[in-house]
């Protein structure tokens, strides 16, 4: 059953998931999102709010959905760093900081054998507020899928 939320072209299929096409992503992105989404009961995820920002491991039993995190993940602190905002369709506006105050934000990247950790470190209250509130938004996704976006675009927050 389809059924429409968010703007025009913004339909909920589970198949396709047009939500995760972007204006500014390439298709390679958007499939790497989509893999990610049907196989989020592969993902586990650790975080650890910091005074100055989040430290966040994540893992998937399933190397392929590994993959793909470990590009979604470099390409979107690449993506922050040089403010190309993909403009994913269901992205969270708490991403908005991000790209309008890249510079404030200290990305540090380690990929393990079965892991990505992430610390992300700011002197900016307000982009460490968002890092903590994007880092919960992430685990929900890991942890419930797609309903987790749903719900959050139909309370408004999108």
């Amino acid at each position: 059953m389809m059924h429409g939320h968010g703007g025009p072209g913004a339909m909920h299929d589970e198949v396709t998931m047009p939500g995760l096409r972007g204006a500014n992503a390439s298709a390679e992105e958007s499939a790497e999102l989509a893999l990610m989404f049907r196989n989020f009961r592969t993902l586990s995820r650790e975080v650890e709010n910091l005074p100055n920002g989040i430290r966040s491991v994540t893992r998937s039993s399933d190397p392929e959905v590994m993959d793909a995190l470990v590009s979604h993940v470099v390409g979107m602190i690449g993506r922050v760093e040089a403010k190309d905002d993909p403009q994913i369709i269901i992205q969270s506006p708490t991403l908005d900081i991000f790209f309008a105050r890249a510079e404030g934000i200290d990305s540090e990247i380690d990929v393990t054998d079965d892991s990505i950790v992430v610390i992300q470190t700011s002197e900016d209250p307000e982009l460490v507020a968002a890092l903590h509130t994007h880092a919960a938004e992430v685990s929900d996704m890991a942890e419930r899928g797609m309903q987790a976006v749903h719900e959050r675009m139909m309370d408004g927050h999108q």
